[in-house]
């Protein structure tokens, strides 16, 4: 499979008000994600694709994201195929932890990368 074509963005690059995509499993998400970001997990992606259209129907661009990068490659492909905008971000959540973007929980312990 080839990501040659897939258009993919740095951390710094991901605004702050953007649409984030987690495509993480779930105790993933509950160690630490970005504040606001939509959490689909990859393994629910296809069953809860509607919240992805909803959520991307004023034309905004979806930034997808994992922990490293490889399962949101697929997801950003996939998206990219339905002609939906969307980019995979480089290095996923390491990269974005690693930068010192800011991350959340739900329970209000401290964020890390699972």
């Amino acid at each position: 499979m080839s990501f040659a074509q897939l258009p993919a963005v740095d951390v710094a690059a991901v605004p702050s008000d953007a649409l984030v995509l987690d495509v993480r499993e779930d105790d993933e998400w509950a160690a630490g994600h970005v504040e606001g970001a939509l959490h689909i997990p990859m393994s629910d992606f296809v069953a809860r694709f509607g919240e992805v259209t909803e959520a991307v129907a004023d034309g905004r661009r979806a930034f997808v994201m994992c922990r490293v990068g490889g399962r949101s490659a697929q997801v950003t492909q996939y998206l990219v195929q339905q002609g939906i905008d969307a980019a995979n971000v480089d290095g996923g959540m390491q990269a974005w932890d690693g930068a010192g973007r800011p991350m959340v929980t739900d329970n209000g312990t401290a964020a890390f990368v699972l």
